[in-house]
């Protein structure tokens, strides 16, 4: 059965097509549009005229890769941007009157265990927790996970395209602004914190988004073809990370643009999540990282097929 997977995020709308058997799966094709619905709207809770325009394009687009791969079945999951703004409703609604295609909009909690679902069929488990981490625009999940399955999980309204809107941070980022954002992270996080207490986690696995960027940006850098391979998932040393979150915090959008491994649509906000992720480690003490090729789309084909 050949399978299409549209996961509608904030930033980005996905499109993973796989071809299933029992357990057995062969991806066919994968794409990503950049869309980023949060633009100029999610601090007022709408999705603004010209990325809800983006989104609907995205959607003919993937519609019409699905036509040209003979697709047996079709499910499309909406996240944070649309499940938060006054007008996801509507969005929801055009899109099935134009497109015909209908969206399924999901809670934090079921985006956190499709997530999980996903970086599970990328990283084998053991019986010490890890703390799965997957930065989007509109929210970030948190989950606590062992070879038991998930201990604890949350999604929070901590997404890059919101602290974007509602910090709109310098050219270069100042000191002042990042202390800012993590007095608000810390703020926002206070139940993470304490669940960390009780589950204590050195491993933070990064899924997709901001992480592929990392990976992509040392694997330029370093020459670390491990990285840039096809495996599902791969370490970040934390050298290299220094290396990365060093550059990224003292550079302008045009210094990013026109860096290695940084693509067009993550140049404005890989910066606010290099700070997310640097209050992480920090405050976790976390001392292993690795990146899961594998999220939420992967995580929705594995779960309902």
């Amino acid at each position: 059965m050949r399978i299409a997977i549209i996961d509608l995020g904030t930033n980005t709308f996905n499109l993973l097509i796989c071809d299933k058997k029992s357990e057995s799966q062969k991806t066919i094709f994968k794409n990503k549009i950049a869309v980023k619905l949060g633009e100029g709207g999610i601090d007022k809770g709408i999705i603004a005229h010209a990325p809800y325009q983006r989104g609907i394009k995205a959607l003919e687009d993937h519609l019409n890769t699905i036509k040209e791969y003979d697709v047996d079945k079709v499910r499309a999951f909406a996240t944070s941007a649309i499940r938060s703004t006054k007008n996801g409703a509507d969005f929801v609604s055009e899109v099935f009157e134009k497109l015909a295609l209908k969206i399924e909009v999901i809670d934090g909690d079921e985006e956190a265990e499709l997530i999980y679902q996903g970086v599970r069929k990328a990283i084998p488990f053991d019986l010490d927790y890890k703390l799965i981490m997957d930065i989007g625009g509109g929210s970030t999940e948190f989950i606590i996970a062992n070879a038991e399955g998930v201990q604890w999980k949350k999604s929070y309204q901590l997404g890059v395209s919101r602290l974007k809107e509602l910090f709109k941070p310098k050219d270069p980022i100042t000191q002042e602004e990042i202390h800012k954002i993590e007095h608000h992270l810390k703020s926002e996080l206070k139940d993470l914190i304490e669940n960390i207490q009780t589950f204590t986690c050195k491993t933070l696995i990064g899924s997709s988004g901001s992480f592929d960027t990392l990976v992509e940006m040392i694997g330029f850098k370093f020459n670390n073809l491990e990285l840039k391979n096809k495996k599902p998932s791969c370490d970040i040393l934390l050298e290299h990370y220094k290396w990365a979150q060093d550059f990224l915090i003292q550079s302008t959008i045009s210094e990013r643009l026109n860096t290695k491994g940084i693509v067009t649509m993550r140049a404005d906000m890989i910066v606010l999540s290099i700070i997310f992720i640097n209050f992480v480690l920090r405050e976790f003490d976390i001392k292993e990282m690795i990146r899961s090729k594998y999220a939420l789309k992967e995580g929705a084909m594995h779960y309902y097929f």
